[in-house]
């Protein structure tokens, strides 16, 4: 027996980065795992590599924007395992861009993966969780853990004149966290994970555009970031699902509404 034997997790955008390292890590504690994601290849390619662990996965292809998609994607976990424990908002976008840039176009395209994918695929988990009955004696019928940001929750910081739709969002997600805990009490508990600066294909592509942005060369924005960070190191994706880990164990039952800090103490208070 592991910590999450015999659970049940979705997370969306779980084909690459932290999404696969999380179904990965639930993975290795003993839960069997829906791995969803818009690129159906990369969500079978991580099921597989689920499979490989000892558990079961099933993978979905699924645009989060989508309500019928996140139905698909609950559907997949009461149809192939008979409920859903866990599910994992982890689908998001991002752009670098000057504020004085950001076209409405730029705006509703981020607004609509971070914020109504978050929303629709809280939907679909509520409604099968508020379903079915408790995840064990004293415990919660199911948990919802929402990503977002740091930098969905403080003004200042390097960043942000050049990301501000994608600031907004995240603050967005930290809010219906707040709203949805208070919706489902006590059936469902709903948590948000904060990152900081995690090493991902995304902060890749944050590191270009960044750059391009202030005329430096690709790189610098990574490594001036990140050299602000007190733990002296970047983050890594397993950073965040130990985080996810601990929510969606029993020793978490007794938090919601929460939005957790984890990067490295470059934010603290």
């Amino acid at each position: 027996m592991t910590l999450l034997t015999g659970m049940t997790a979705a997370i969306t955008g779980a084909g690459q980065g932290i999404g696969r390292t999380i179904a990965l890590r639930l993975a290795a504690q003993g839960a069997n795992v829906v791995v969803s994601d818009i690129d159906a290849p990369r969500a079978e390619a991580v099921a597989g590599e689920v499979r490989a662990l000892g558990v079961r996965s099933a993978s979905v292809r699924a645009d989060v924007t989508s309500a019928a998609d996140n139905a698909l994607i609950v559907d997949a976990a009461a149809d192939e395992f008979g409920r859903l424990d866990l599910m994992v908002c982890n689908a998001g976008v991002i752009q670098v861009k000057p504020f004085l840039d950001v076209t409405p176009d730029d705006w509703d395209a981020t607004f609509a993966v971070n914020v109504k994918g978050t929303m629709l695929s809280i939907q679909a988990a509520a409604r099968q969780m508020l379903s079915q009955g408790p995840m064990g004696e004293g415990r919660p019928n199911g948990k919802i853990v929402n990503m977002a940001s740091i930098a969905g929750r403080y003004a200042a910081g390097p960043m942000a004149p050049i990301i501000p739709h994608y600031r907004a969002s995240k603050a967005a997600v930290i809010s219906l966290t707040h709203s949805a805990s208070a919706t489902f009490a006590p059936h469902i508990t709903v948590n948000a994970i904060c990152p900081g600066l995690v090493d991902t294909d995304m902060w890749k592509r944050i590191d270009a555009e960044w750059s391009a942005v202030a005329g430096w060369e690709t790189g610098t924005a990574w490594k001036t970031r990140t050299a602000a960070v007190p733990l002296g190191r970047p983050q890594r994706s397993d950073d965040v699902a130990g985080v996810a880990e601990f929510l969606a164990s029993p020793a978490a039952d007794y938090m919601t509404g929460q939005s957790i800090n984890i990067d490295g103490g470059l934010t603290m208070g």
